[in-house]
């Protein structure tokens, strides 16, 4: 204990390190114009002579003093969340708040501009507000659980991004300026957004100083804070209250800044900041100089072009490593996942007869899809050569893609004993999307192979992360899904930052990251789902390894399975499935969750069974997904990644929502 208590750096020694840090980057960055940073009458009484002072008078200033309001800002609502919740994992970001105050305000400038004379923060606040408040509806019966909030958070994270990315699809144009400010944009023009941000954080600090000491209360298990005459569904509503308000008025001026709400409470709780009091200061004081020692870094590297760096993505970039590091060492409650959780209660009996009733389903919805459709004309039943030589290969990528990505769930669902587990809410289908996105900017005129390689080796490498962070702690379910929150910020911040770039590549990349089947030609889409055929009879021989391996090691090693090469070769075909899937649809899809789950509602309970039930909900769901995506608001589509993710978190929310009611 000592010598642990020795090698942790307190809170204070932390904070001196990261302004210590500030300041070297600041006298670094600035080399011509240190002398006058230095001399603060740049600060109060710029010579408008000198071009120099008004740039750092109106500029760098500015953004210095935004980045610590931001970031205390940020530190401030991460630390009510976790206090008030029990749960090291809340966070702006975590709980879909930054999300809902964005889509919010995308949603505002497109069809009500008129609400920005009420309040930007106020938009802002309605958006995280809602998203809040549905996260705290799903988890709310099951006692706010980590697993249970973070699980809702993700959920909902993805869902209310799908709609987002829905809205910026379509109006390009008009959001331009959006994809840099939604990504977390620091730049700085005058002292407008600096007088906007700091009385409202001023008067949320004074409110958050008068619930210390009721909140503290939280400490306590819920029977003796009752016992003390404390609401805490008052103290509740007032404490996320106050943090959605905080994050609301940070996104409103900044945009999303990711990780500094999740980990400068961590941080402060880790380098000894014990009591409420203490993590609370630490929090505000480590979250402002964490966004600007990660904004100086910016400013320092980048030079002139830091103004097109989204300091928001930069700070996920960064801060995922963090994370990464903090999963193992952050105590988390919860226990191993429920082996039997993944079977449903009643099998159905005769599961031959279901999966017929599914392919004639899957045979009649692709049969709609070939020939029915809007045209010109209205709706219109056609088998001319030229409409299905259009609508064959969407049709047959959407359901190889389904298929691949329900058969990818099921895997790792059923290796990790875990119900909850997709390539989605891991962060699979993210490395594999940051592997893809590199090789479209980095290697000149990819092909496919050289696509499915790179995605692949993405799909592994986060698949590896999972692995390594999780094996020790026996695959608790917070700790796999907190992984992938890191790894699938990670991919955000890539995304943000090569969409901020203008790089005319990246209208591209908006295309595919939405998971359009529109650019699949008849070859890709014969080669997908002969590829999905080929793994659904792949797959099949290793279904007795499914059933056996969430028994335990002890289990599987009596049995004469090799526990390390089995586990091995499945991670490896679910990481090439997850990527030729990543390549067709996109990293939005739910059908990687949401097909297993089904399966397993319906009755599917044997592994070989699980595989063909899921495989076949898989392709119905993505084959309806693009037919509907297609027709909904004709000429125009809505990419099927898309549909398929508003449709799978609509009915997952619905699902969680339902499952606690009966509860």
């Amino acid at each position: 204990m000592t010598n642990r208590a020795f090698l942790t750096p307190s809170p204070f020694f932390l904070c001196a390190l990261l302004t210590t840090v500030v300041i070297s980057l600041a006298w670094a960055a600035l080399p011509v114009e240190r002398g006058l940073v230095f001399n603060l009458h740049t600060l109060f009484q710029p010579a408008t002579s000198n071009p120099l002072e008004v740039v750092l008078h109106y500029s760098w200033w500015p953004r210095l003093s935004i980045s610590l309001l931001a970031g205390a800002g940020l530190g401030l609502a991460g630390v009510l969340m976790q206090q008030v919740l029990r749960n090291p994992l809340a966070a702006p970001t975590t709980l879909g708040v930054a999300s809902g105050a964005n889509l919010a305000l995308i949603a505002a400038t497109l069809f009500a501009p008129a609400l920005f004379a009420v309040g930007r923060e106020w938009v802002a606040l309605a958006g995280g507000g809602l998203t809040m408040g549905l996260v705290f509806m799903l988890a709310w019966s099951r006692g706010l659980t980590p697993m249970v909030v973070v699980l809702a958070g993700l959920v909902v994270n993805l869902f209310v991004g799908a709609l987002a990315i829905t809205l910026l699809l379509f109006n390009q144009e008009t959001l331009k300026g959006v994809l840099i400010w939604g990504a977390g944009s620091l730049t700085q023009n005058g002292w407008s957004d600096v007088s906007y941000l700091w009385p409202r954080l001023a008067i949320s600090a004074l409110l958050a100083y008068l619930l210390l000491r009721p909140m503290a209360v939280m400490d306590l298990d819920e029977s003796n804070a009752r016992s003390l005459g404390v609401s805490l569904i008052k103290l509740r509503a007032a404490g996320l209250g106050l943090a959605v308000f905080i994050a609301g008025c940070v996104v409103s001026v900044v945009g999303i800044i990711g990780f500094i709400g999740l980990a400068a409470p961590n941080i402060a709780r880790m380098a000894g900041a014990r009591r409420l009091g203490q993590r609370m200061f630490w929090s505000v004081i480590l979250g402002a100089l964490l966004l600007t020692t990660t904004d100086q870094l910016i400013q320092y590297f980048a030079g002139s072009r830091s103004a097109l760096l989204p300091t928001g993505a930069m700070t996920a970039a960064l801060g995922a490593p963090l994370l990464l590091w903090l999963i193992p060492r952050l105590k988390l409650g919860g226990n191993k996942p429920d082996i039997t959780g993944q079977v449903p209660a009643l099998r159905y009996a005769q599961p031959g007869r279901l999966c017929m009733v599914l392919f004639v389903a899957l045979l009649a919805t692709a049969m709609l899809a070939a020939f029915v459709g809007q045209t010109a004309q209205g709706w219109t039943w056609s088998m001319q050569w030229s409409v299905l030589e259009w609508r064959l290969p969407r049709l047959l990528a959407a359901a190889g893609s389904g298929v691949l990505l329900a058969i990818a769930g099921t895997m790792i669902q059923r290796m990790s004993g875990n119900p909850m587990a997709s390539p989605e809410l891991l962060g699979i289908s993210g490395g594999s999307a940051i592997a893809l996105m590199a090789a479209i900017f980095l290697v000149p005129s990819p092909g496919n192979l050289t696509l499915v390689t790179a995605g692949t080796l993405g799909a592994l490498g986060a698949l590896s992360v999972l692995v390594i962070l999780n094996r020790r702690s026996g695959y608790l379910p917070e700790r796999l899904l907190l992984t992938g929150v890191a790894i699938t910020a990670l991919f955000d911040a890539v995304r943000s930052i090569v969409l901020s770039g203008g790089d005319p590549r990246g209208q591209q990349v908006i295309a595919w990251l939405s998971g359009s089947t529109y650019y699949v030609d008849l070859h890709s889409g014969l080669l997908i789902a002969l590829l999905a055929l080929v793994v659904v009879f792949a797959t099949l021989p290793l279904a007795r390894w499914l059933d056996i391996l969430p028994l335990g090691p002890a289990t599987a090693g009596s049995l004469g399975i090799g526990l390390n090469r089995s586990r091995l070769l499945l991670l490896v075909i679910v990481a090439l499935l997850t990527a030729c899937a990543t390549l067709v649809v996109g990293p939005l899809a739910f059908v990687g969750l949401l097909a297993p789950h089904l399966a397993r509602l319906l009755g599917f309970g044997r592994a070989r069974e699980h595989l063909l039930g899921a495989a076949l909900i898989g392709a119905l769901l993505m084959v309806l997904a693009d037919w509907v995506g297609r027709q909904a608001l004709f000429p125009q589509e809505i990419p099927a990644g898309l549909v398929a993710s508003v449709i799978g978190g609509g009915y997952f929310i619905w699902s969680m929502r339902r499952r606690q009611a009966t509860h």
